[in-house]
């Protein structure tokens, strides 16, 4: 059987690994548990965690068994990887309320059934019942603070002001592994780069306690070709959730990435034969959108399922090519034809504000029916709906359909 290893490195995905050789060897096992963390923040998972669920079932397809832990327990103190400020503390009945949400959006990338079934853990059944001086005597007594504060997740935050709270977050997640490496045998802690440190506390945690088969690897994150975090929107993440992201919002996003993006997000966030992405891949000029248009439908399909993935295709065909139906694009009821541009700016969310939405209509970003509108004082009215709804555009890719 081909080492899922190699599948993962062909498609992009490795980035770091804390003992190549031996994590190739542990690869090429019957049966390898393994585990990814997801801290339950928010009442969906958003594209950065993507990546995360698509090596996991990656490894589940190769035999190795998953172990999806939300962390219901380092939720309660936050994650300051990559944060400047410190994050908001979530009360008990927030974080068991995300906890069963994310719940439902992890079964599409993973089966819960046969020999190697994932399973979901929350470290909140063993973190908050953990004794503090027991804690940090037993575990808190083979960690460095030297060695932590020159840690990535804790140097940016050391201007600002990093906690005793936050700086405990490593202990935890290293202790997270321990316990899982204890309780099911998890030898090997995986996920995005921005955890390299934590995931390395975790591994040097165990070595230290006397065991000598503790692994990580990190994979990539998506960023744009400018180092961007991919998946950020004019409202803000790129939600799994339907209720939060649109599926034609979702379609879109990913109908419109940048050409230098195609190939990785082809690799990463969809099953679709490298064979096939190479092929794709290397469409030139005006054929690459071609690539994309297939894409974003695999992505959509993958997280919304193919019906709705077809009504988002429609809909973006219906607005770039003048056929299909745009029964399916995003739709905002007004309460009245008589509004000004303004104000249906504001509630399309294109922006926040009046000053915003002005600076948009003047600096020509925005058009009505593909009849670009440069007065800020614009009234619609009757004439602009006169085929029952009207279409308002903010450059060339967001689009809202308004109703009366």
């Amino acid at each position: 059987m081909k080492n899922v290893f190699d599948v993962l490195d062909e498609r992009g995905y490795v980035e770091q690994l804390t003992h190549p050789e031996e994590i190739k060897e542990l690869f090429s096992k019957e049966s390898v548990p393994f585990y990814i963390g997801i801290d339950p923040t928010a009442d969906s998972l958003h594209v950065g965690h993507f990546v995360s669920l698509m090596v996991a079932s990656h490894m589940q397809k190769y035999g190795h068994k998953p172990i999806i832990l939300v962390g219901g327990g380092t939720a309660t103190i936050g994650d300051p990887s990559g944060k400047t400020d410190m994050r908001k503390m979530l009360s008990r009945e927030e974080i068991n309320h995300n906890v069963a949400c994310i719940k439902k959006q992890v079964e599409k990338f993973v089966s819960f059934e046969g020999k190697n079934a994932a399973i979901i853990v929350n470290n909140a059944d063993w973190l908050l019942d953990l004794k503090f001086v027991d804690f940090v005597r037993e575990i808190g007594s083979l960690f460095s603070v030297n060695k932590m504060l020159s840690a990535e997740c804790y140097k940016q935050r050391l201007e600002t002001g990093l906690t005793f709270f936050e700086m405990s977050y490593m202990l935890m997640q290293s202790y997270d592994f321990w316990y899982l490496y204890n309780k099911y045998g998890c030898k090997l802690e995986m996920g995005g780069n921005d955890q390299w440190s934590n995931i390395i506390g975790g591994v040097e945690l165990i070595r230290k306690i006397g065991k000598d088969d503790s692994y990580g690897l990190t994979f990539k994150l998506l960023t744009t070709k400018e180092g961007k975090k991919m998946g950020k929107t004019e409202k803000g993440a790129l939600w799994l959730d339907p209720n939060k992201t649109s599926p034609y919002e979702f379609y879109q996003y990913w109908r419109n990435i940048e050409d230098s993006s195609v190939d990785t997000v082809l690799k990463m966030l969809t099953f679709l034969p490298i064979e096939q992405i190479h092929e794709l891949s290397n469409l030139k000029d005006e054929k690459i959108n071609e690539a994309k248009k297939v894409a974003a439908y695999e992505i959509t399909k993958l997280i919304h399922g193919e019906e709705e993935a077809k009504k988002a295709e429609e809909a973006s065909n219906a607005l770039f090519n003048g056929n299909g139906s745009l029964e399916n694009m995003p739709t905002i009821k007004l309460d009245s034809t008589t509004i000004s541009l303004v104000d249906a700016i504001i509630k399309s969310n294109i922006a926040p504000s009046k000053g915003q939405a002005k600076t948009l209509i003047s600096q020509g970003g925005i058009s009505l029916n593909d009849i670009k509108i440069s007065d800020i004082n614009y009234l619609l009215s009757e004439h602009d709906f006169s085929q029952g709804y009207a279409i308002l555009k903010k450059g060339k890719k967001v689009f809202y359909k308004l109703e009366k």
